[in-house]
C-alpha cells in the first residue's frame, strides 16, 4: 500500500523530538506563531508540548478571518499515515471552501500525530493527547467554544475519528470518516497499525459498531470512500453495521475514485460544509 502523499507547506513547521520528562500536564508555545495569509483565511502552527505523548508536536491552525473573537466551533481534522499536521493547510479545496462559509466556517486544528492511529497505545497516550491537550490548547489561542467540537479525518485519521467519537460519548457535535482506515480481520490491519493482537481487539471501531449498532449515540456520523478505496469492505461494513441504529444520523456516500488526493480534494466542499450544519445546530 503506498502512503497519503503529503501536501507540500510554505509554513516551517518544527516538530521537536525533545522528551516531555514524564510530566502529565500539557502546556502550548503560541507565541511568535508561524503565520501565512490565504485570502481570507489565516494559516498558523501552534506547538503543545504533550504529557500523553512525551515530546512537543505541531499542530496546524485554519482560522477564517472576520470570525467572531470568542465561541469559535472547532473542527479538530486527523490526517492520514505519511501525512501530517502541516498537510492540509494550503490546500486550496480546504481555504476556498471556509471562505464560501463565511460565518459559518470553523476554525480547523490538524495535530501532529505520527503514525499512531490515533489511539493509546504503547508510543503514547495519543486519544487523550487529541482531546485533553490539544482541543484546550487550540482553544486558548483561537478562543474557541469547548462545547461546539467536531472530530473527523482522512484514512489512519477517520479510523482515529471513529474511535475518538466512541471513546468520548458527549464530547463531540459530529464525527466523520472520510475514506476510514477499517478492516474485516486483523490479518488485513495497515502495518504497524496496532501494537499486537490485544491492541486491536481494545480499539476495534467496526466490532463496536456491530456489536451495538447505537453505540455512537446521538452524534451526527459521516462515512464516504471510492468505489476503488483500499478500504471498501471495512467501510461497507461500517455502514451496514450502523444502519440499524435508532438513534444516530448517519450520512454514507461511495463515490468514483480511490484512496488518493485528488478523491479527498474533490469533496472538501461537502466535508465541510457537514460540519459547519453539524456545529451550527450542536
Amino acid at each position: 500500500m503506498r502512503r497519503i502523499p503529503i501536501i507540500c507547506s510554505l509554513l516551517l513547521l518544527a516538530v521537536l523530538a525533545g522528551c516531555g520528562g514524564g510530566d502529565s500536564s500539557s502546556s502550548t508555545a503560541p507565541t511568535a506563531p508561524e503565520t501565512a495569509a490565504n485570502a481570507g483565511v489565516r494559516a498558523e502552527t501552534i506547538v503543545v508540548a504533550s504529557g500523553a505523548v512525551g515530546r512537543e508536536l505541531g499542530v496546524g491552525v485554519l482560522a477564517p478571518d472576520g470570525k467572531p473573537k470568542r465561541n469559535r466551533p472547532l473542527l479538530v481534522f486527523l490526517h492520514g499515515a505519511g501525512g501530517s499536521s502541516a498537510s492540509f493547510l494550503e490546500n486550496e479545496a480546504v481555504t476556498g471552501t471556509l471562505e464560501e462559509l463565511g460565518g459559518e466556517a470553523p476554525v480547523i486544528a490538524f495535530p501532529e500525530g505520527e503514525e499512531s492511529w490515533w489511539h493509546d497505545r504503547a508510543s503514547g497516550e495519543w486519544g487523550r493527547y487529541v482531546v485533553e491537550e490539544v482541543i484546550p490548547a487550540v482553544g486558548q489561542r483561537f478562543a474557541t467554544d469547548p462545547k461546539r467540537v467536531a472530530v473527523g479525518g482522512i484514512s489512519m485519521g477517520g479510523y482515529g475519528a471513529y474511535h475518538l467519537g466512541l471513546t468520548y460519548p458527549g464530547r463531540f457535535c459530529a464525527v466523520g470518516g472520510h475514506s476510514a482506515g477499517l478492516w474485516l480481520d486483523p490479518s488485513e490491519e495497515f502495518p504497524g497499525a496496532f501494537d499486537d493482537q490485544a491492541d486491536y481487539a481494545s480499539n476495534d471501531v467496526l466490532g463496536a459498531v456491530e456489536a451495538d449498532p447505537d453505540a455512537f449515540g446521538e452524534l451526527p456520523v459521516w462515512n464516504d470512500y471510492g468505489e476503488e478505496d483500499w478500504f471498501v469492505a471495512g467501510n461497507k461494513a461500517f455502514v451496514a453495521a450502523l444502519e440499524p441504529s435508532t438513534q444516530t444520523s448517519l450520512t454514507a456516500h461511495v463515490w468514483p475514485g480511490g484512496h488518493d488526493e485528488s478523491y479527498w480534494d474533490a469533496h472538501w466542499p461537502q466535508y465541510l460544509h457537514f460540519y459547519a450544519k453539524s456545529l451550527a445546530d450542536c
